[in-house]
C-alpha cells in the first residue's frame, strides 16, 4: 500500500516558514533539526515540512525553481479546510500571507479563497465541499 506522507516546501528561512503557518493557521511545530534546516507541522495525517533552500540544493542535484512573491504562483496549491473562510484569510493576513482572491461562494456551496504565503506558494482556504 502506498500513502501520501508529505508535503515539503523548499524555503529561504525554515523558521520564519513555521512561524507563518502556526500563526495563520494555527498548527504546532513537530520537529525541527538542531541545523534549523528542516522542519514539521502537525496539520492532520499529511505531514506539511519545511526544507532550507540550501538542503534543497544538496537533495535535488539539477536544481529547482525557487518560489517568490515576486513570479506569478506555481500550478500547485496547499489547501486548507475550515470552517470561517473569512477569518481563516483574515488570520493569514494578519501572519503575512497576500490576498489573491477574495472568498467566492462556489455554486456547489463551497467558499473558496487564495493567497499567498510568505514564500509566495499559494494556498486555498475553503470550505468542504457540501453536497
Amino acid at each position: 500500500m502506498i500513502k501520501y506522507g508529505y508535503t515539503i516546501l523548499y524555503v529561504v528561512d525554515v523558521e520564519k516558514a513555521v512561524a507563518f503557518y502556526s500563526t495563520a493557521f494555527g498548527f504546532a511545530q513537530k520537529f525541527i533539526t538542531p541545523e534549523k534546516d528542516y522542519a514539521e507541522l502537525v496539520t492532520g495525517e499529511t505531514v506539511l515540512a519545511f526544507a532550507s533552500i540550501a538542503l534543497g540544493e544538496l537533495n535535488i542535484k539539477n536544481g529547482f525553481i525557487q518560489s517568490s512573491n515576486i513570479n506569478k504562483p506555481f500550478g500547485v496549491e496547499l489547501v486548507m479546510v475550515c470552517e470561517d473562510v473569512s477569518e481563516t484569510v483574515r488570520s493569514a493576513i494578519s501572519a503575512g500571507a497576500a490576498i489573491e482572491s477574495e472568498p467566492v461562494e462556489k455554486p456547489w456551496g463551497q467558499t473558496v479563497a487564495y493567497i499567498r504565503d510568505t514564500n509566495g506558494f499559494l494556498v486555498e482556504i475553503c470550505t468542504l465541499v457540501s453536497m
